[in-house]
């Protein structure tokens, strides 16, 4: 079997962000494109923090179908999505983190908007706290054909940046090699845990 030279790279991403807790119980899901046809996607059921390459799947983007007859993530359809809709997208991480979960609750709007914090930059093509992030946030479904074509929608009239939320579930972020989605993951989840304590902090 020919593995895709980033996959090894993923492998290594994935054991970081099982170490952080950041996909607890076999949840999340991660992906890395292969070529414009092809990904190559976690196994459904999998610790994250101990995978190999072995427990990864090819899957054709067009179709979300697996040759090999094993179970792809539960979230397929939603990796796939990205990859169709950014071909500059090389990988794709989904997580389960606490902030991304309970955040994601708390903010009734359709939109997370982050702005003040130093860390914005740790996003492709923010260069300054004085800017606004924006990130979508989105009904979670268990019927995901159905939810991978509301974001579609979405994404048509507003293009994604760098991920976003699926309320009381995480959050998917991607880039356009491991090392970016892997920045972009680590500098969302500062933001969303600063904008957390802000908000208690307001409260208190």
């Amino acid at each position: 079997m020919t593995y895709p030279l980033q996959l090894p790279v993923l492998v290594e991403a994935c054991h970081w962000l099982g170490a952080k807790g950041w996909a607890p119980a076999t949840g999340g899901n991660m992906s890395v494109r292969e070529n414009a046809d092809w990904c190559w996607l976690s196994e459904s059921g999998k610790d994250k923090g101990s995978l190999t390459v072995d427990d990864f799947l090819q899957v054709e983007i067009a179709t979300d179908r697996a040759p090999s007859g094993r179970k792809p993530s539960a979230e397929t359809g939603l990796h796939t999505l990205i990859y169709r809709l950014y071909p500059e997208a090389n990988a794709v991480l989904h997580v389960h983190t606490v902030n991304a979960t309970v955040l994601s609750r708390v903010e009734k709007l359709a939109t997370l908007k982050l702005t003040g914090y130093e860390m914005q930059k740790s996003l492709s093509g923010q260069t300054s706290h004085l800017d606004t992030v924006s990130i979508p946030l989105f009904d979670n479904d268990q019927d995901i054909p159905a939810l991978a074509r509301r974001i579609e929608i979405y994404a048509r009239q507003t293009p994604l940046s760098y991920g976003f939320l699926l309320r009381g579930h995480g959050l998917t972020c991607w880039g356009r090699s491991v090392a970016e989605a892997r920045r972009h993951l680590e500098g969302l989840e500062f933001l969303f845990e600063c904008e957390m304590q802000r908000r208690l902090l307001e409260r208190s």
